[in-house]
């Protein structure tokens, strides 16, 4: 049987996420894949779709509510990918559940905030132009190496050949 990885969207959910498929793609053959949309997860109101809405909706309570959803539907091991927001929840839900494997989060920006740490594989990336990524001060405490992607911005996972150098990481385990 296929290990489960979980992929969970970046702020827009599935409506925005067509690149997602690269990741699907290159997963497919050695996971068994589950895609969550965040928006619904943290059961946000898209009906005023902008970057600004949606984050306020997040985090005001959407954050903890698709972190309990996922409480609630995921009680087996499991690998998460996850994108911007989707690497907070994330990380909140590898804090309260045990069955988390690893976590490989990407543009995860909120991260930043956060205080504790799961106790798992971790892999963080981020572009190194990416300006609310969190400093090295921060990566010290978590005591947690970065990858920091030269000349890429905060977007870094919708690019093709991002997706194919992270799922192969993934796939082989490599963790440096």
């Amino acid at each position: 049987m296929k290990p489960k990885l979980i992929i969970l969207s970046d702020l827009w959910g599935k409506k925005k996420s067509d690149w997602i498929d690269y990741y699907i793609k290159e997963l497919q053959d050695c996971f068994a894949l589950q895609y969550y949309d965040c928006c619904e997860l943290g059961r946000l109101d898209i009906s005023t779709y902008t970057e600004k809405n949606l984050h306020k909706q997040f985090t005001n309570g959407g954050i903890d509510r698709a972190v309990q959803n996922l409480l609630t539907l995921e009680k087996e091991k499991i690998h998460i990918l996850a994108f911007s927001i989707g690497g907070v929840i994330g990380w909140k839900l590898a804090i309260k559940n045990q069955n988390i494997l690893s976590l490989h989060a990407i543009s995860s920006t909120r991260l930043r905030y956060e205080t504790n740490k799961p106790k798992t594989k971790i892999k963080l990336y981020f572009g190194e132009n990416d300006e609310y990524a969190p400093k090295n001060k921060w990566f010290d405490l978590m005591n947690i190496n970065a990858n920091i992607e030269k000349g890429k911005g905060h977007q870094l996972y919708i690019e093709p050949e991002f997706a194919l150098q992270l799922s192969h990481r993934i796939i082989n385990g490599t963790y440096h």
